[in-house]
């Protein structure tokens, strides 16, 4: 698995990958920028809003002091968004490695595996579809953990573990239904769990690194090709399950 990550972290500023890595980032740097203005802006319209509901209320009186509290709040509120973009960047790095699986897969299946069958992309539609998914369990986690930061840190242990699920299933099924159907994949991905979690530790503990995150989809998506082709087998092993649970096979 080591070996599967140092693979996938000298690639990624390699030639082939260097114009899908200044693409990923610019997406990233988008989302991020569109996230934080709609965030700041509503937290302000909060904040003002706030300020004459309280003011007619307790009268005009009031006036002076609500008006500090409120540029108060909304300095927070601009925290808040800092904060915010950090945590939420599992979510986005979500989104933008559905947009370039393909990409990624392609060019480390045609360095490390020439002699073998090359994957076939995935429709845009479904991957896209499980970027979302991911993206929106992975600010529902955010959200429930959030109030548990401020407990000895309990909701970061909590954030951090829930990330390495997320993004290890993710990006395992991704890369595994390049060449197996979409219940082939999630079966694969059960059947190996425990690797794939720790796999998803690894792409976890990548992610927190702020401004290196943002080449995570990179970084993600090749280590999980290689983990998908370490762990493929006889496609017999995944058949026959799928058979008795009656699921299609690709």
């Amino acid at each position: 698995m080591l070996t599967a990550a140092a693979k996938a972290l000298s690639q990624i500023l390699s030639p082939p990958m260097r114009s899908i890595l200044w693409k990923s980032i610019g997406l990233a740097l988008v989302l991020i920028v569109v996230l934080g203005i709609g965030m700041q802006r509503g937290l302000s319209w909060l904040a003002t809003s706030g300020e004459v509901w309280a003011e007619a209320m307790l009268g005009p009186g009031f006036h002076t002091t609500l008006e500090i509290l409120a540029w108060v709040l909304s300095i927070a509120a601009g925290l808040s968004v800092l904060a915010g973009a950090i945590f939420l960047m599992p979510a986005i790095t979500s989104l933008v490695a559905s947009v370039f699986v393909d990409d990624v897969a392609d060019i480390v299946e045609r360095e490390h595996y020439p002699a073998e069958r090359p994957g076939t992309a995935l429709p845009f539609g479904l991957a896209i579809t499980e970027g979302v998914k991911t993206a929106l369990l992975t600010i529902l986690v955010y959200l429930i953990a959030l109030p548990f930061v401020f407990f000895a840190g309990i909701g970061f242990i909590a954030f951090f573990i829930a990330t390495a699920w997320l993004l290890g299933r993710e990006y395992f099924e991704l890369a595994a239904m390049r060449f197996r159907s979409p219940a082939e994949a999630k079966l694969m991905r059960k059947q190996h769990g425990v690797t794939v979690f720790t796999a998803g530790l690894i792409i976890a503990a990548f992610v927190s690194i702020p401004i290196v995150n943002l080449a995570t989809p990179l970084f993600g998506m090749a280590f999980m090709v290689h983990l998908h082709k370490r762990l493929s087998g006889n496609r017999a092993e995944l058949i026959e399950p799928l058979r008795r649970e009656k699921l299609p096979v690709g």
